[in-house]
């Protein structure tokens, strides 16, 4: 049976040939429950497949290779990014990725030269974040994630327009375009509106039911949107998490900033929820390589345990501030002084994100 036959009721006796991971992600999104047919993050898939739908109510996958959940056989560690952004250089922007009106960008932001940077830095891959400049036009991180499909990894970002609108959209990128998570901005919520508002749930709920972790962005402060965060988690436990940026926690000073931190931690009680330990230059009060972060990034270890923590560098905003090298540079620092172990750095450096974007990466 071809993909374009798709019946929406599978029986016993159904068998689908999927020339391609865009055709798996428009099968799964209609199967309910969707146990029958786990996302392909949870084994690594090679394309083209059959799928064939057993008597025993499971579909079996054909050229398939499981992984353990419990991440006992996770790949050969790699240095992976998980949070940065491209944007289209003024030549492509004014050809045919505009930015958008008033976020013209005033550094260098294109993939050419995020190429270089990550080949000096000896960094394998990354996790694009859809940037605010080109707001909800993915098509440039779109052409570069299919440009460099073994190196990238696309997150979209969610538009919260209150006519829904965004639902749709956010099903498009992740089944047409292989978008693989999304980041939630609260900012981008129409005004007096929360990210627990009808449209913020059904987004959320939606990117659990694709199978795509919801980044969050808290850029002023953990403490105004900790409440949103927690609603969502408890109501939508298979949704996963990413917090951006250490949840913009910085080593506390101060009563709010120890509440800050605290909420941050607390986080953790949610299994579902990761941090990112990423752009370091926004939360830190020194220089690199940003000494004054290691007793927050050994709580943030303890708390979630190194299988729950990436590395991000924030590029090119970290660029001007200590180099990209420098960002990963100054992670390793940050770990030799919490200290974390062998073990726990790879994990930190790679192997969190590779396991939460299972069959990316492939070694």
């Amino acid at each position: 049976m071809l993909f374009t036959e798709i019946p929406m009721n599978l029986t016993a006796s159904t068998e689908l040939f999927l020339p391609s991971r865009k055709c798996y992600w428009a099968i799964w999104a209609h199967i309910e429950p969707k146990a029958l047919l786990p996302p392909c993050h949870s084994y690594t898939l090679l394309f083209p497949t059959t799928l064939r739908y057993s008597h025993r109510r499971s579909i079996g996958v054909s050229r398939a290779k499981m992984d353990s959940s419990d991440g006992s056989t996770a790949p050969a560690s790699k240095i992976i990014d998980s949070h940065l952004h491209v944007w289209a250089s003024p030549e492509e922007a004014a050809d045919k990725y505009p930015y958008f009106p008033g976020q013209e960008p005033t550094l260098p932001g294109h993939v050419d030269f995020l190429l270089q940077c990550m080949e000096e830095a000896g960094v394998d891959g990354a996790l694009i974040v859809q940037p605010i400049n080109h707001k909800f036009d993915h098509s440039l991180v779109t052409s570069v994630v299919k440009k460099y499909p073994t190196k990238f990894v696309g997150c979209c970002i969610a538009n919260p327009a209150e006519d829904g609108v965004g639902i749709n959209q956010l099903e498009l990128l992740v089944v047409e375009d292989g978008y693989r998570a999304v980041r939630f901005n609260p900012y981008l919520w129409p005004s007096g509106q929360k990210m627990t508002n009808d449209v913020g749930k059904a987004l959320f709920r939606r990117a659990g039911e694709l199978g795509v972790p919801v980044g969050f962005m808290c850029f002023k402060g953990l403490n105004l949107h900790i409440a949103e965060i927690e609603e969502l988690c408890t109501e939508f436990p298979s949704t996963p998490v990413l917090m951006d940026h250490l949840g913009f926690c910085k080593p506390p000073t101060n009563d709010e900033e120890r509440a800050a931190l605290s909420n941050l931690l607390q986080l953790s009680r949610f299994p579902q929820v990761y941090v990112k330990v990423s752009a370091l230059f926004r939360v830190s009060r020194t220089q690199s390589p940003y000494e004054d972060l290691s007793t927050l990034v050994s709580q943030v270890v303890s708390s979630f345990g190194a299988k729950r923590v990436m590395w991000g560098s924030d590029f090119p905003y970290v660029v001007p501030e200590c180099g990209y090298k420098g960002a990963k540079d100054a992670v390793s620092c940050l770990a030799s002084q919490v200290p974390l172990s062998d073990t726990e750095k790879e994990w930190v450096m790679g192997r969190t994100v590779m396991q939460l974007f299972q069959g990316q990466w492939i070694p």
